[in-house]
């Protein structure tokens, strides 16, 4: 628990990152090594530029998406590399070309991130082969290299997946655990004494979208691997099982959520939130044992502690009570600290629950979930031309997004031209890494590349003064290039920070130069991040706030969904009652709320002028995941606690209401004519006599306080005009 940043190596270590790094390492590294000890360096360089394009599309996910992704990138980058090679003499055809191409490959975003990123691999060999004029029969040659290389790498990557198929999985599926852990950990602070609320909620925003990102990756290749879904194995059966549990406890943290203030203001001298919140950071400790036993193969240790902390807490509360003869604690605010107890006491039976799938004998005998319709929970993407052909009109965000980065390219080409720069090529290549769909992003990518480059070039400058020994150098090379391909995907700016000096390092190798190479560097890097950066904010911009109402209008909707599907929990009989469209409705407002959240995160990196409703969207924001809280609070009631409804036609008034506030919500963010509309809240029937049961209360009690919720997010979506 006090060695965190051990583990934090240890863990990165295991990570897909870091396997990825090495991967990518030895595939680009092994081709151009092995013939440059037969006199044949500049071959092998070739073969290693083919795997390095190959490579920037084998991102996790189905082994069956990257085999496709890696062969069809083969087959581009080896006509792209034919058609530049035998046209680069004409200046004014390959600027045509280059334009075209931009615009082509960047609508591939209409496809998905991995079609993306085959846009991105096929515009790399077109820049990296621009000033590269050979004769035609060295281009062929030149060509043929780069479908070796390619084909080597793809079958690489294909072999280590075979060698340990259900990896990937197991590195992905402990990632998502990690973050619903520090998830947790945000959600601890709030027992804090004189914690900042709003800093503390801004953060818990971010990590949803981070944890909903996990999540959506562990379903893409949990539920789109073969071995896992059509075959059924004991490992397959049990990551299932993990992952479905841990979404389940994932629904338990979402639905703590209180008026945190008011419990500071009673309960911070009596001591006992900080015991809430000791409590809370064990369980994600425990979970990072868990997440840390996934990438190991290990089995984490019993949550013994963790049992225990619960039990004494439980005792607390009830010596807490019972003292509180002077009525010194609202009552309330002790059922709050219950309510509170209990769910953490659920948090800590999944934890012993998922821990126990570990263990090795009763692995063997786990059942798989038939309750989980796998297919309807993943997306299928369609490659026909009706969607690229319906976008081609400056109302889809992709094609200005496409339109941008070709004249953006254009502008580097001819700016290269007339610089004349042995290395011209930097330009371009810093316009296309750089150059994002959404201002926010370019903006943050041209800063992680222009303070990489920089802090890059100065280590690298360094490294070549004062170390001379070329197995030192090689050994610097190699540990650079496993830097750049393990921080590719998750920091981008250490990733560039590796970069620069690896490139130094490989050009004073190759006896290019060295000192004047960074410098050169340093100034195309400059060049080509005010090109993108300029024309993300001029050339036909995609400002976050086009985006709010439909991201609004999303949450809304699924949260009435979300709402509806717990509602028939409680009105239904439970073998009529599809657990499926519950959890589908549960993913449903997962995504639609992080999708809002990273909105609103990305509109503070704007400029102020576009910056609309901030405070009005921070509200909005708030209450739908105050929302989503208490419909999942009400969720448990029922399956964790088997709480029932004795006449749930008594709530009928109640949940339509809340729905109709709801639905007219949708309407004022439509069209919002300036009307302001009446619509009063409607009772709940709460007869004393007849409701007797102190559990019976919770759930109307729990309707209530949604009404209240929707009632106020009705109110506030008056002051939208979108």
């Amino acid at each position: 628990m006090f060695n965190r940043p051990i583990r934090s190596i240890h863990d990165f270590l295991l990570s897909t990152y870091f396997a990825d790094g090495l991967r990518i390492t030895f595939g680009v590294l092994l081709p151009s090594l092995i013939l440059a000890q037969f006199g044949l360096l500049k071959f092998g360089m070739t073969l290693s530029l083919g795997a390095l394009c190959v490579s920037v599309v084998d991102t996790p996910g189905p082994i069956v998406h990257r085999r496709n992704a890696m062969l069809v990138t083969t087959v581009l980058i080896t006509l792209l590399s034919i058609i530049i090679g035998l046209t680069n003499k004409n200046q004014y055809f390959i600027a045509l070309i280059l334009v075209l191409c931009s615009f082509l490959f960047s609508m591939f975003f209409l496809y998905g991130t991995r079609a993306a990123l085959v846009g991105t691999a096929s515009l790399l060999i077109m820049v990296l082969s621009i000033d590269d004029v050979r004769p035609w029969k060295d281009v062929l040659i030149y060509s043929a290299l780069i479908f070796s290389g390619s084909l080597w790498y793809a079958t690489l990557s294909y072999f280590f997946y075979r060698l340990r198929p259900y990896r990937l999985v197991q590195q992905t599926l402990s990632d998502s655990i990690h973050e619903v852990s520090e998830f947790l950990r945000s959600k601890a602070k709030f027992y804090h004494e004189s914690t900042d609320y709003d800093e503390n909620y801004a953060e818990l925003l971010q990590l949803q979208v981070v944890v909903h990102e996990k999540q959506d990756a562990v379903r893409e290749v949990l539920f789109k691997t073969r071995e896992i879904v059509r075959e059924s194995t004991p490992e397959g059966r049990f990551l299932l099982l993990v992952f479905v549990d841990m979404v389940d406890l994932y629904e338990q943290v979402m639905s703590t959520y209180y008026n945190y203030k008011q419990l500071h203001d009673q309960f911070d001298k009596a001591g006992i939130l900080s015991r809430y919140e000791q409590i809370i950071r064990r369980i994600a400790w425990e979970l990072d044992e868990i997440a840390f036993a996934l990438k190991t193969g290990g089995t984490p240790r019993p949550p013994a502690v963790l049992t225990d902390d619960v039990k004494r807490l439980k005792e607390e509360i009830n010596v807490l009570e019972k003292d509180n003869t002077d009525g010194k604690y609202n009552t309330l605010g002790l059922i709050a600290l219950k309510n509170i107890e209990v769910n953490i006491e659920n948090i800590a039976a999944r934890v012993r629950t998922i821990n126990g799938y570990f263990n090795k004998k009763e692995k063997k005998n786990l059942k798989n979930t038939g309750a989980v319709d796998t297919e309807r929970f993943i997306t299928r993407q369609k490659f026909d031309a009706k969607l690229f052909f319906d976008n081609l009109t400056f109302s889809s965000s992709t094609f200005r997004h496409a339109m941008r980065v070709s004249i953006a390219m254009l502008i580097g080409y001819l700016v290269a031209r007339i610089l004349d720069s042995s290395h011209s090529y930097w330009i371009l290549l810093t316009v296309l890494v750089i150059s994002k769909p959404a201002f926010s992003l370019t903006k943050q990518r041209n800063y992680e590349r222009l303070t990489g480059t920089v802090v890059g070039a100065l280590i690298g400058m360094g490294i070549l003064v004062y170390i001379h020994d070329k197995h030192t150098l090689f050994f610097i090379l190699l540990f650079c290039m496993i830097g750049t391909y393990s921080f590719q995907r998750k920091n981008y700016i250490v990733s560039v920070l590796f970069m620069t000096p690896y490139i130094l390092v490989l050009f004073d190798f190759l006896g290019m130069g060295s000192l004047s190479v960074a410098r050169e560097r340093i100034f195309d890097t400059l060049i080509g991040s005010a090109i993108a950066l300029l024309g993300s904010y001029t050339l036909f911009p995609n400002w976050e706030n086009k985006n709010l109402k439909e991201a609004m209008l999303s949450t809304i909707r699924a949260n009435m969904a979300y709402f509806d599907q717990v509602t028939l929990l409680y009105t239904t009989a439970t073998t009529e009652h599809n657990l499926t469209n519950y959890r589908l409705a549960r993913k449903e407002i997962y995504v639609t709320s992080a999708n809002l959240s990273s909105i609103f995160q990305k509109m503070f990196s704007e400029p102020k002028s576009k910056q609309r409703l901030m405070t009005e969207m921070h509200q909005f924001t708030a209450l739908n995941h105050l929302l989503s809280s208490y419909t999942a609070t009400l969720s448990l009631y029922f399956k964790e606690h088997s709480f029932l409804l004795s006449n749930p036609d008594e709530l009928k008034p109640i949940v339509n209401n809340t729905l109709y506030l709801l639905n007219l919500s949708a309407e004022y963010l439509l069209k919002n004519d300036g009307e302001v509309s009446n619509v009063p809240l409607i009772k709940s029937i709460q007869d004393d006599s007849k409701i007797v049961n102190p559990d019976e209360m919770m759930i109307i009690e729990q309707y209530d306080m949604i009404q209240k919720v929707a009632y106020d997010i009705f109110k506030l979506s008056e002051k939208f005009k979108i």
